[in-house]
C-alpha cells in the first residue's frame, strides 16, 4: 500500500514538473514581453503572451493610419494621383521621416510609399491632414475605427506612433487592425518594396522590415521603434495558402524583434494548416413550401474560407446541416432557411442556407388569376 502511494506521489510530481516545463517552454517561444500569433483569414489565435497588455507600439500605429488611407481610397475620397502638400505641422515631425519641407508637394502614392517603406512620420501626418483636415480630426477617426473593430486596449493620440502619454495598444489589437488592413491587397505592393526612391530619384528609401530579405513567404507589414515602446513589429507571411500575423511588442533590440517574429511565424507554419471548406454533397438543392403557389423553393449556400487545423491532431472537419422539413409561405428571395455548421475540435463556423427564389402565399385571387390567364392562352 505504501509503495503504491509513493508511486502515485512520484507520478503526480513528474506530471506537475512536465506541465511547468511545457509552460516555460511555450513562454520561451518569444523573449519579448508581449506578442501574439493570429491566422489572418479566420482571426484564430495560435499563440499569445501577454497579448492584452497595454503598451506603446511606436510606428505600428501606422497600421491604423494606413487602414484609414486605404478606406479613403475605397470611398473615392483619396486617389493615388492626388497631390498632397506638406503643412508646417507635418514637416515638424521628428524621428523617422523623409524631411518634408513646408509647402512641399508629393503624390499620395509617394506619401503612402514613404509611410510604409521608410516609416516616415511626416508623410503619415501629411496623409492624415489631407484626408481629415487636421491630424486631431484624423486621430479621432482612428479611435472610432478601433472601437468598431473591437480594439478595447487601444487609445491613439497621434497618427505616427511618436511617444505620447496615453498612446497605447496591445499585441492582440495590433493583430486585429493588421488583419483588417490586409484585406486591402494593394498594401502588399508597398510592404514588399525593399529599396526605392522619391523626389525623382533624389531620396532613397529602404524598408525597415529586414525580414523581407531573410524570411520565406514574408509579405509585410510594419515595424516600429521608440524609447518607450522598444522594438516592435507586426509581421505577416503566407505559405501553402495560409496567412499569419505575428506581433511582437517591447523587444530590447531590432535583432530580437525580428528573431521573435520569425519564431512566431515558424511555430504557426510548423503546427497549423488552413483547411478549405467545401459544400456538403448531401445539402438539398430545394425545400418543401407549405401554403405556397409553388411546392418547393430552391436553396443555395455560399461557402467561403476555411478552418485552422492542428497538424498534430487527427481531428477531421465535421458538419451538420440544420434545415427544417419545410418553409411556410410566403418565402422571400434570399430568406434564410437554415445553416451548414462546420466543426473542428472546439471551433465552429456557420454559413446560411438561403432561398434563391420567391414563393408567394396561396390565395384565391392568385389562383383564379393564373387559371384565367391559362384559359386565355388556350
Amino acid at each position: 500500500m505504501l509503495r503504491k502511494l509513493i508511486s502515485i506521489v512520484l507520478a503526480l510530481t513528474l506530471l506537475s514538473c512536465s506541465v511547468v516545463a511545457a509552460a516555460a517552454g511555450e513562454k520561451e517561444l518569444i523573449s519579448a514581453p508581449s506578442g501574439v500569433l493570429m491566422e489572418a483569414s479566420t482571426g484564430k489565435i495560435l499563440y499569445e503572451k501577454n497579448s492584452h497588455e497595454q503598451r506603446p507600439c511606436a510606428s505600428i500605429t501606422k497600421v491604423m493610419t494606413l487602414l484609414l488611407v486605404f478606406e479613403a481610397m475605397d470611398s473615392g475620397k483619396l486617389k493615388l494621383g492626388d497631390t498632397i502638400t506638406a503643412s508646417e505641422h507635418a514637416s515638424s515631425m521628428g524621428g523617422s521621416d523623409i524631411w518634408l519641407e513646408t509647402g512641399e508637394k508629393m503624390s499620395a502614392d509617394d506619401m503612402i510609399k514613404a509611410t510604409v517603406v521608410a516609416s516616415a512620420n511626416d508623410a503619415a501626418v501629411a496623409l492624415a491632414e489631407h484626408i481629415s483636415g487636421s491630424e486631431d480630426a484624423f486621430v479621432a477617426q482612428m479611435n472610432e475605427r478601433a472601437s468598431q473593430l473591437g480594439m478595447k486596449e487601444t487609445v491613439f493620440k497621434n497618427c505616427n506612433g511618436l511617444d505620447e502619454d496615453g498612446h497605447v495598444t496591445s499585441a492582440y489589437d495590433v493583430a486585429v487592425m493588421s488583419r483588417e488592413l490586409m484585406k486591402h491587397k494593394k498594401i502588399f505592393d508597398y510592404t514588399s518594396i525593399w529599396l526605392d526612391t522619391l523626389r525623382g530619384g533624389e531620396t532613397q528609401i529602404v524598408n525597415t522590415n529586414k525580414l523581407l530579405k531573410t524570411y520565406k513567404g514574408i509579405t509585410g507589414l510594419k515595424t516600429g521603434t521608440t524609447d518607450d515602446a522598444g522594438c516592435c513589429i507586426s509581421a505577416t507571411a503566407e505559405r501553402d495558402g495560409m496567412s499569419l500575423i505575428g506581433v511582437v511588442l517591447g523587444a530590447d533590440t531590432g535583432k530580437q524583434r525580428f528573431a521573435d517574429a520569425a519564431a512566431l511565424l515558424n511555430y504557426g507554419f510548423a503546427n497549423y494548416a488552413l483547411k478549405e471548406l467545401k459544400l456538403p454533397e448531401d445539402l438539398p438543392d430545394e425545400i418543401a413550401v407549405e401554403g405556397g403557389m409553388k411546392k418547393t423553393a430552391k436553396l443555395n449556400c455560399e461557402i467561403n474560407g476555411g478552418v485552422v487545423v492542428n497538424r498534430a491532431s487527427a481531428d477531421e472537419v465535421q458538419y451538420d446541416i440544420a434545415l427544417p422539413d419545410s418553409l411556410e409561405a410566403p418565402v422571400l428571395e434570399g430568406e434564410k432557411a437554415g445553416s451548414v455548421i462546420y466543426k473542428i475540435g472546439g471551433d465552429t463556423k456557420s454559413f446560411d442556407v438561403v432561398s434563391t427564389e420567391e414563393v408567394e402565399k396561396t390565395s384565391f385571387g392568385l389562383v383564379f388569376g393564373r387559371l384565367f390567364h391559362s384559359l386565355l392562352a388556350l
